[in-house]
């Protein structure tokens, strides 16, 4: 298979507040969260990053999808440069994150419609696609009414099906079942192996060993902002379980768990 998303030495550091510091009972004043991080996703496949919270992967997604700036490190997508051509790598993925805020005021119809035009859709191509995304998600139902009150899976739902408005090949989705019912995760999960179906290629990041284990092809395990092991699912595990092997890997890296 071929590359299509590559990262290279990507470092990230955030400074602490007084008020951070003391939240988080240190001294330091700046954080790294991500620490010369590089991995490849390649075509047609479901990457998983894995790792306990605070471990990295949220940081390392929004530098892959050029919503923050890396200190030190190069990525591409497709092709092109995340420091040189944000917008470019923009056109070509979508990006569902849990933290998404659809704004509450607004319906998912008008949203749908919002994105559409951002990504220049011709409008009967948007309408057919819409049509078809909120038939598959049971959005149609709800297309009118206002995000604020919509429950928090079909809110999910909609940010899904609105980060995917533009059909991209490669697709971002940080945490994609964090905080959904079983039944609404399951139609995540379905529809994330539906795409790789279609060709799609498609970076996951989660602390759910199961959900890596059913859907991926390879993971990569991230603690402390570093990428301590990446391969297949298969030859990560062997006879082992995921859980298992994170562990043992955990224990190994940090010196044991706490």
């Amino acid at each position: 298979m071929s590359v299509i998303l590559k990262a290279d030495g990507l470092k990230k550091t955030f400074r602490l507040s007084s008020k951070q510091q003391k939240l988080q009972n240190t001294k330091e004043k700046v954080i790294v969260a991500v620490n010369d991080l590089s991995f490849e996703a390649h075509e047609g496949e479901i990457f998983g990053l894995l790792g306990p919270n605070g471990a990295g992967k949220t940081t390392t997604l929004r530098i892959l999808a050029t919503l923050i700036k890396a200190d030190e490190g190069e990525a591409f997508v497709d092709g092109s440069s995340i420091r040189k051509e944000p917008e470019a790598v923009r056109a070509k993925i979508g990006f569902l994150t849990s933290e998404l805020k659809l704004e509450d005021f607004f319906t998912p119809n008008y949203l749908f419609d919002f994105f559409a035009n951002l990504h220049d859709i011709e409008p009967e191509k948007a309408r057919r696609r819409k049509d078809e995304l909120f038939a598959k998600f049971g959005v149609d139902e709800f297309a009118e009414v206002k995000v604020a009150n919509l429950s928090t899976g079909m809110k999910q739902k909609a940010s899904l099906v609105i980060s995917i408005v533009h059909d991209p090949n490669i697709i971002i989705f940080d945490e994609p079942t964090n905080g959904l019912d079983v039944l609404t995760a399951k139609v995540v999960t379905d529809f994330l192996l539906e795409l790789k179906g279609l060709g799609k290629t498609i970076i996951v990041s989660t602390h759910i060993f199961s959900l890596v284990e059913k859907i991926c092809d390879r993971a990569g395990i991230i603690l402390n902002g570093s990428m301590v092991v990446c391969d297949t699912i298969r030859n990560l595990t062997g006879e082992k379980s995921l859980e298992d092997v994170f562990f043992d890997v955990y224990a190994e890296s940090v010196g044991g768990v706490q």
